[in-house]
């Protein structure tokens, strides 16, 4: 199926959001990766300013939504998912370019949707190969989300996740950087949707994190501290 008109006559349809920027060596091995598990990859370019994404456009069974500068990852996830629920999707599935996530772990990830409103990978049962900082901060971050949660959440920081619709058009983010990803299981608890987890294993190369700790952290403290998480 190459359009979304065929797409969309799928009961139970599946699509994947893949945000971007700047991931010329790895971007297109993980779209072709993910197309074997998704009926339809929505891919939102944050920015780029490589030709990362040039032959993507060439691509069947995937839309490239441009962004007009880099706003973060979390701006990205957000007009992807806005996109799938247009479209007509009920189960989306959010994994990084970079290959730090696995797409064969899509098929579990969208099992467990079956008993949860959302799933994600959790990589803190192996943690061989997560740099130190990493550890930390998930470490951390996970505690006290649980605590605001009123929630068991195993691993924070990981972005390869599984929803269900209906997720998605109740609970909207308004950070544009990493810390959306935090700022969505607060809101998503909040309204009492499930989360659960399915174990992915950890992949970590010599690319340079996106990342920026002290910005990072910041985010992540107005997510966990504001009153107006609803």
């Amino acid at each position: 199926m190459n359009n979304l008109k065929d797409i969309n006559k799928i009961t139970n349809s599946v699509c994947a959001v893949i945000p971007f920027y700047n991931e010329k060596e790895t971007l297109n091995i993980v779209l072709d990766e993910t197309l074997k598990y998704v009926e339809y990859i929505i891919a939102v370019n944050d920015g780029s300013n490589d030709d990362s994404y040039q032959s993507t456009r060439k691509k069947s069974g995937i839309k490239v939504i441009d962004l007009d500068k880099n706003y973060g990852k979390g701006k990205a996830l957000s007009v992807g998912f806005e996109e799938a629920i247009s479209s007509g999707f009920k189960f989306v599935i959010s994994l990084d370019a970079d290959l730090q996530h696995d797409p064969k772990y899509i098929p579990s990830l969208i099992s467990a949707l079956k008993s949860f409103d959302i799933v994600i990978g959790n990589r803190l049962n192996n943690l061989k190969g997560m740099p130190l900082q990493r550890k930390l901060s998930n470490t951390l971050t996970s505690f006290f989300l649980s605590v605001k949660t009123r929630q068991k959440i195993i691993d924070s920081q990981c972005g390869f996740r599984a929803f269900r619709v209906e997720v998605l058009r109740e609970v909207k983010t308004k950070s544009f950087g990493f810390e959306a990803e935090s700022e969505m299981l607060v809101k998503a608890a909040k309204k009492s949707f499930s989360i659960s987890f399915v174990d992915i294993p950890t992949i970590y190369g010599n690319e340079k994190s996106k990342m920026q700790p002290i910005k990072a952290i910041g985010g992540f403290l107005k997510v966990l501290f504001s009153s107006s998480n609803n």
